[in-house]
């Protein structure tokens, strides 16, 4: 799998020029899945039925993400998936060019990768691009760090590990006052393993194990 994990979601056209290059097609000829699936269980109040409905329409703030010009665009909620068997939906998952997992909570869409079976295809699906919000991005690491546990039924802040390197998302967003450089720096100190602070105009993209950093804004590497 090709991975475009990002804070902010396609924000620049660096992001936008990385992902066409991951598809390896327009955004216009590519199909994809939209997951909603992290939104449900972060008890934030603005995160539920209301802004999943925007991120499924491609409304603001979520535009960034459902919002692209693509040629066509489905919804795949993981919580369905392991009462309709994966006779049903693994096709769909394999058809689609690209996986688009929005931002919520990190544990709890790890938690539903796993129950649905998700996580034990990814590995097969070579081709397939996962682009990640917030908690899109950060169910691909191995740890979140605990202040980003959200989910009262996680049992810790493990998560796939399809990398080997964290990710702390919105540095210094104007609407978190409690993301700046000294938290993350915070934060990086008990990850204990290589880690990115990034804002919402920077992604990191991964290909063949290969990991660089595409930005318009700032970020920083704790090795």
């Amino acid at each position: 799998m090709k991975l475009l994990l990002t804070s902010g979601g396609v924000t620049n056209d660096s992001i936008r020029d990385a992902l066409v290059e991951l598809l390896g097609k327009p955004i216009s000829e590519s199909g994809a899945l939209c997951i909603p699936t992290a939104q449900w269980g972060h008890p934030n109040p603005f995160l539920g039925p209301a802004s999943v409905r925007h991120f499924v329409a491609g409304e603001p703030p979520w535009h960034t993400m459902t919002g692209l010009d693509w040629g066509s665009l489905g919804v795949l909620e993981l919580t369905a998936l392991p009462s309709i068997g994966e006779e049903r939906w693994l096709p769909w998952v394999r058809e689609a060019d690209v996986l688009l997992a929005d931002g919520g909570e990190a544990t709890y869409l790890y938690h539903w990768m796993q129950q649905s079976g998700l996580s034990d295809v990814i590995s097969s699906l070579t081709e397939t691009v996962w682009v990640g919000l917030s908690a899109g991005s950060m169910v691909m690491t191995p740890r979140i760090g605990p202040d980003f546990v959200r989910w009262p039924s996680a049992p810790d802040d493990r998560t796939l590990g399809v990398v080997d390197f964290s990710i702390y998302p919105h540095l210094d967003h104007p609407d978190m006052p409690g993301n700046t450089l000294a938290d993350a720096e915070s934060w990086a100190a008990g990850i204990a393993g290589p880690a990115y602070a990034i804002d919402d105009q920077t992604a990191i993209k991964v290909t063949d194990g290969t990991v660089e950093v595409i930005s318009e804004g700032h970020w920083k590497a704790f090795p």
